[in-house]
């Protein structure tokens, strides 16, 4: 028993780190294994997680997570998750670190953007000068008044745009192809005052002021910020080899408690159908980890009986 886990969290961000401090301080033998692919990374500062009234650079509050789970004796590996099935009572992971095996799991595996097409280079840098944006809720305030750019002229992005519209009133509509907007959406956004622009964007620039953007037909828009309405995907494919059940085929399925529909399984965070917020990924985080801690309490008859 001495190479088994109580937990395997896959996935290093606020959900993952957050189930890991709760269990380590549970006196649960925890590993993290996380790709370093999660968004909290690129985001340059927050000013909405609590606590922290003059903003959190996203790496640094991911550091000081890190730090708090090793304090209590949790192991973090930097690797992947390559393949993940139930073998008996324990689970077992294929990973780029070695096999793993594990009482329960935890799936803090996240989503990913739909991005641009833009190098990585430029849309990392414009991300990290706050020219490129992914989310409305966390950081709209700081564009109040200010020239947005919504990139996604679908009902979605009509959403997001709807939604920026109570910072300011100069939003413009943007598209990478054709228009896809429905008769009713396209009154709703112009009655809202809400500029759709007919032509696709061909060429984006990320200047030292602003963004300037180039249209089909040659003409040249600038933006103070744009914001990407591209949806995204979840990483549910370690869920899928597991066979847990997927809300409109991508978050992961959970009860009040975070438990998938396979018993031992348990996902935290962005994957999980909610707020894609941090903290309400560490909420959920936490719940999943006292819901681990009282499930096996009570498979290793610690609890009180009926």
């Amino acid at each position: 028993m001495d190479d088994i886990l109580d937990c395997l969290i896959v996935g290093g961000g606020p959900a993952g780190l957050t189930a890991a401090v709760y269990l380590g301080r549970f006196h649960r033998r925890v590993m993290v294994i996380d790709a370093n692919e999660g968004r909290l990374a690129l985001i340059p500062t927050s000013h909405n997680v609590a606590g922290y009234p003059g903003g959190v650079h996203g790496p640094d509050l991911l550091d000081t997570m890190r730090v708090h789970a090793r304090r209590y004796g949790v192991e973090l590996r930097g690797g992947e998750v390559t393949e993940l099935a139930r073998e008996g009572e324990y689970f077992r992971a294929e990973t780029s670190v070695g096999p793993v095996q594990a009482r329960t799991v935890v799936l803090a595996t996240g989503v990913v953007n739909l991005r641009p097409p833009l190098p990585q280079d430029a849309h990392d840098e414009a991300v990290a000068r706050g020219q490129l944006r992914y989310c409305p809720i966390c950081d709209a305030y700081e564009q109040t008044g200010r020239r947005i750019g919504v990139l996604g002229a679908d009902r979605h992005g009509v959403a997001e745009a709807l939604f920026l519209r109570a910072y300011t009133d100069n939003i413009v509509l943007l598209a990478l192809s054709a228009l896809d907007i429905d008769p009713t959406t396209r009154t709703e956004a112009e009655m809202a005052d809400i500029v759709i622009e007919p032509a696709p964007v061909s060429a984006f620039d990320f200047g030292s002021d602003d963004v300037e953007l180039t249209l089909d037909d040659g003409r040249k828009l600038r933006v103070d910020t744009l914001y990407i309405a591209l949806g995204s995907h979840t990483r549910n494919d370690l869920g899928r080899m597991l066979g847990v059940d997927l809300a409109d085929d991508q978050c992961f399925a959970t009860d009040g408690f975070q438990r998938c529909s396979v018993p031992g399984v348990y996902a935290a965070g962005d994957a999980v159908e909610g707020l894609d917020q941090i903290s309400s990924a560490m909420g959920t985080g936490a719940r999943a980890a006292v819901t681990i801690h009282n499930d096996l309490r009570e498979k290793d008859g610690q609890t009180l009986g009926d």
